[in-house]
């Protein structure tokens, strides 16, 4: 995965920072109490580096390499970039490339942080907000922004106009400065601008038949790209099916026959309260969508298939559990799952070939940083099903092969490298190769065997729980 960065980015690579509007020192609050928790340390550091390359009242910085770049925050570069992605999936930057012979010239644009209002209000952020601090940490945060409403109410509004105070403009006046009022248009104007919430990407919801299924109570054009927006990003958030959302979308029409967001919102939160108790919703209870499932009206024929039918019918907070012997999932492995399902927009049955194929890779631990730079690759591919996430995975275990046979084939010394034992589904060499390598790395045995251990132990952990 690292060889995906540099393919991604080179330290040569020339960028320049500009920011769409001004930022303010309230951004800063905002983003180190409300995005910093969602997004890491790290990310959160090179948004704030970023930001202290723009002047001072100014949209627009110098242009640097991404080299310096590597000096000043004292991170390797696939670091950089695997931190960038998550500032581009939670809202707070976007990126542009150009292209000229060797040279990439990349701009970005530090998009300013919603407001706190704005914040609480999105769905999506206030959840993941909420599943990864307790409630009680949650609600101080919360509380820290609230301000008691001043009540008008026993005011009269004796506020002057314009016209009240200054006098008119004669004709003449205004005929000489209309060429000197104008802005060029090949320059820009700083402003206050608003920040954009995270865009869900629509891979799992039916929204062509969500449309045709509706009432006639509920007039086509009332769907309008708000109403759109928000029924993908509530079902996305509450797991709700077609047939319900169109159920809740009737209850939020108006008499002036619109939808109201808010009584969508709401009413999509009762569904799910209801169908579920009071807790929030929680990414890594969640199984593979009915419609991105291979195996749900087939019978496995192979191993392989038999492998894909249990990853869609398990949930990631599930898998782990049985990887554990029953043990719960701790807190920690449980944050990096729901990072990726709500950066990257995985699927839960994608997460779990993610699980299955970082764990063997990584001695049987979920390690962020890789699970994160997978996740990252992935996302971008647009990997919506777990026969994509497999083949995807067959590919980066070969690649890693090549770049591993290569790297040993460059050393001076003959000291031993440990062979990594991977499932039958990543292997795509001969068997007949296979042997050879394994007859060359005879020190790594009692290694190698152990990873094998476990990775039986793992696929019968899938079996007994299909059984059961």
């Amino acid at each position: 995965m690292e060889k995906q960065s540099w393919m991604e980015l080179l330290p040569i690579d020339r960028y320049k920072v500009s920011a769409k509007g001004l930022l303010h020192n309230y951004d800063r609050k905002v983003l180190t109490m409300l995005y910093q928790p969602l997004i890491g340390s790290r990310a959160f550091s090179l948004y704030m580096t970023l930001w202290g390359e723009l002047e001072q009242d100014r949209v627009f910085g110098k242009e640097n390499t991404h080299h310096s770049l590597m000096v000043t925050m004292q991170m390797q570069l696939p670091e950089i970039y695997e931190e960038r992605v998550k500032l581009e999936a939670i809202g707070l930057l976007k990126v542009y490339i150009k292209k000229e012979k060797d040279i990439r010239m990349f701009i970005y644009e530090l998009q300013p942080p919603l407001s706190p209002k704005q914040f609480f209000d999105d769905i999506v952020l206030s959840i993941f907000l909420y599943n990864r601090l307790s409630r009680t940490k949650y609600n101080q945060v919360k509380q820290y922004f609230l301000e008691e409403e001043f009540d008008f109410a026993s005011y009269e509004n004796v506020t002057r106009s314009f016209n009240d105070v200054f006098g008119s403009f004669n004709p003449g006046q205004l005929e000489h400065a209309q060429e000197d009022l104008r802005i060029p248009k090949t320059t820009t104007m700083p402003s206050n601008e608003k920040g954009d919430a995270p865009k869900v990407w629509n891979d799992f919801f039916d929204f062509s038949l969500f449309v045709d299924g509706l009432s006639a109570l509920v007039p086509k054009k009332a769907i309008t790209d708000p109403v759109r927006e928000c029924v993908i990003t509530l079902s996305y958030v509450y797991d709700v099916d077609v047939l319900s959302m169109q159920n809740i979308v009737l209850g939020a029409v108006t008499e002036m026959q619109t939808i109201d967001i808010e009584r969508l919102r709401k009413g999509a939160r009762d569904w799910y309260q209801f169908e579920n108790g009071q807790a929030l919703p929680v990414l890594s209870e969640r199984v593979q969508p009915h419609s991105a499932r291979m195996m749900k009206e087939k019978e496995p024929s192979t191993q392989e298939e038999m492998l894909i039918k249990q990853l869609e019918e398990i949930s990631p907070k599930q898998l782990l559990k049985e990887i554990s012997g029953g043990a719960e999932a701790t807190k920690a492995d449980l944050q990096i799952v729901e990072d990726v399902m709500i950066n990257q927009k995985l699927t839960p049955g994608v997460v779990n070939v993610l699980i299955y194929y970082v764990m063997l890779r990584s001695d049987m631990k979920l390690a962020k940083t890789y699970v994160e730079k997978i996740a990252g690759h992935w996302a971008r591919k647009k990997v919506g099903t777990v026969a994509e996430a497999m083949a995807l995975a067959k590919e980066e275990n070969r690649q890693y092969q090549e770049w591993a046979e290569t790297k040993k084939k460059g050393r001076t010394s003959k000291k031993t490298v440990r062979k990594e034992m991977v499932p039958d589904w990543l292997k795509e060499e001969p068997k007949e190769q296979a042997k050879e390598i394994a007859k060359k790395d005879v020190s790594s045995e009692k290694g190698a065997s152990t990873l094998e251990d476990e990775r039986k132990r793992l696929e019968e952990v899938l079996k007994k729980y299909k059984r059961d």
